[in-house]
């Protein structure tokens, strides 16, 4: 039998005014990890300069300069540099956005259940939310 510690992961860029966020910017994300939703397995600060200059922050090396008392990763050190420097082009010049690996807990219970019975998940796409939300509207609207 498989045992799956872990299960898909999945990287966010959260971006954000400044050099660092604000702390009401993880609370949601805070619930969800108090609730057990996600588990939280890197957290990455990456700013990008009005020249285009990148700067990297580790969330455990930071001394508690970003004032994200209490978020501790699982797994850090997951969001590695190249992946820092590529989501970092997304960028404008002068912002800052914190790179969030999570762990998707419901998501791994359902690969251990599937591959218990024999089978796998070879692949999934997520649609993002906007684009589920304006085809429920075109939806509801046609069936009016």
């Amino acid at each position: 039998m498989n045992d799956f510690r872990f299960g898909p992961a999945e990287f966010y860029l959260v971006g954000f005014e400044g050099e660092r966020p604000d702390p009401a910017t993880f609370r949601a994300l805070a619930d969800l990890v108090d609730s057990g939703v996600v588990r939280l397995l890197d957290v990455v600060i990456v700013t990008k300069s009005e020249s285009g200059e990148v700067q990297i922050v580790e969330l455990e090396s930071d001394g508690g300069v970003l004032g994200l008392v209490g978020f501790e990763p699982i797994a850090a050190g997951l969001a590695g540099e190249e992946d820092a420097e590529a989501l970092a082009g997304a960028l404008a010049p002068g912002r800052s956005a914190a790179i969030v690996v999570l762990e998707l807990a419901f998501a791994r219970v359902l690969a251990q259940r599937l591959a218990e019975a024999g089978g796998e998940v070879l692949r999934s796409e997520r649609v993002p939310a906007p684009v589920v939300n304006a085809m429920m509207d075109i939806l509801d609207q046609e069936g009016e």
